[in-house]
């Protein structure tokens, strides 16, 4: 099996195969993953009314919007117990100077 590369698009080509099957270039930095949860009621309705009157496009960007807001939150309150053990809470030189030294992996 080879893999023909084009600008937009990625082909999976078996030998002597004249049809390949066409990856879009989308697919290039790697997919998503999906996933499934149970949700109560109350919530599921909830979301079908965001996606219904146009709030968002889908149940699964309406689901990604809230895991990002919590990662968002989670990285405020880890910079907030920063600040308040840091020796002068008036300036952020600590905060800054702590930042260069910490690996952001965790984050991803």
């Amino acid at each position: 099996m080879s893999y023909l590369a084009s600008p937009r698009t990625y082909s999976l080509a078996s030998a002597g195969s004249e049809d390949p099957k066409t990856i879009p270039f989308w697919y290039h930095n790697g997919m998503s993953k999906q996933l499934t949860v149970r949700l109560p009621d109350d919530l599921v309705d909830f979301i079908d009314q965001r996606v219904e009157h146009g709030g968002a496009a889908s149940r699964a960007a309406v689901v990604a919007a809230a895991v990002e807001r919590e990662r968002r939150r989670e990285i405020a309150a880890r910079d907030v117990a920063i600040l308040t053990r840091s020796s002068s809470p008036d300036e952020l030189d600590d905060l800054a100077d702590f930042a260069t030294h910490v690996a952001l992996d965790d984050l991803t």
